[in-house]
């Protein structure tokens, strides 16, 4: 009984791990946006070491790969916009939340799951 309690709050650990480099993310992207007019499409120029960005603990097995989704320029008629997006791996797999996405407009997804139980 004790082992499948244990079991979820370790995903949902790993998933506030990834839900906090989500948010680094969309924080940088808002800075690189001040200082260049315009969003980028790499994590390295935010940054991080890799594209995407592995999220670990450095001895456990990798829990989600953070990219940048989506990055559109602005026009004259639409500003510009960014999607960030986690991407679970290896055990993560089975958390109910899929992957999570979060917009330059605050906009919240997940995969699967509810969003209220996932973010």
């Amino acid at each position: 009984i004790a082992y499948p309690s244990y079991q979820k709050y370790i995903l949902k650990s790993h998933r506030a791990t990834a839900i906090n480099a989500v948010l680094d993310v969309a924080s940088r992207e808002a800075r690189y946006y001040t200082t260049n007019n315009s969003y980028t499409s790499s994590m390295t120029a935010l940054g991080y070491s890799a594209d995407p960005y592995p999220v670990a603990n450095g001895t456990d097995s990798l829990w989600y790969n953070i990219s940048l989704l989506s990055v559109t320029a602005a026009t004259s008629s639409a500003p510009a916009h960014f999607t960030v997006q986690a991407v679970p791996t290896g055990g993560q797999n089975s958390d109910a939340c899929g992957t999570f996405t979060y917009t330059d407009l605050g906009v919240k997804a997940v995969t699967s799951g509810t969003l209220s139980d996932c973010w």
